[in-house]
């Protein structure tokens, strides 16, 4: 699930969006209201619950070999999960709302924002299988206890990198192991 030529995508669990309004939203560090979207590049990052906490990494041109196969191995790019969100990622029901790229402009690397009122291009699309969708675009999907070890990893290296929700992950060095679920981490006994 990506945006076509000409448009950014907007991910979300609610099915009944008619119309998008800027906001401030709760989790953002910026004070301006704006509707937020993604490209083709960084659609991957949110196929995804919306709380669920996801590490991702990939290479980029300035990625040492060492890092790539240290980190990610084989592949080009990888996203990490705590084992309590896999069934959340697994039942889901997850749309994406296709929007005018003509409406947004460019906020960092990937995001695209718009200050104004932003009406999607036609009715929302469901995103089906998690799973599949990352088996299909080739991107490693690691199942961890905890994500912090590999974000520290991530962070340091040369690899390109993005955290989401990670507030929401295992609190860091949770030494036993433990399960992320959407009411908290809990022990697995």
């Amino acid at each position: 699930m990506r945006p076509e030529e000409g448009q950014v995508l907007h991910f979300s669990e609610d099915p009944t969006i008619t119309v998008f309004e800027p906001h401030v939203a709760a989790t953002s560090k910026y004070a301006e209201a704006y509707v937020w979207a993604v490209d083709h590049e960084r659609a991957p990052d949110y196929w995804f619950p919306r709380k669920c906490p996801r590490a991702m990494a990939w290479a980029q041109p300035s990625t040492t070999e060492a890092d790539r196969l240290g980190i990610i191995g084989d592949e080009q790019r990888v996203h990490a999960v705590e084992y309590g969100w896999l069934e959340a990622m697994r039942t889901v029901e997850l749309y994406a709302y296709r929007l005018s790229a003509a409406d947004f402009e460019p906020f960092g690397d990937y995001c695209h924002v718009s200050t104004r009122t932003v009406r999607p291009l036609g009715p929302p699309e469901r995103v089906a299988d998690l799973f599949a969708l990352h088996a299909s675009a080739g991107i490693q999907l690691r199942v961890l206890p905890n994500l912090w070890p590999f974000w520290d990893r991530v962070t340091i290296s040369s690899l390109a990198f993005s955290g989401i929700r990670l507030a929401n992950g295992c609190p860091r060095g949770q030494a036993d192991p433990v399960f992320q679920s959407e009411t908290g981490c809990i022990r697995s006994t």
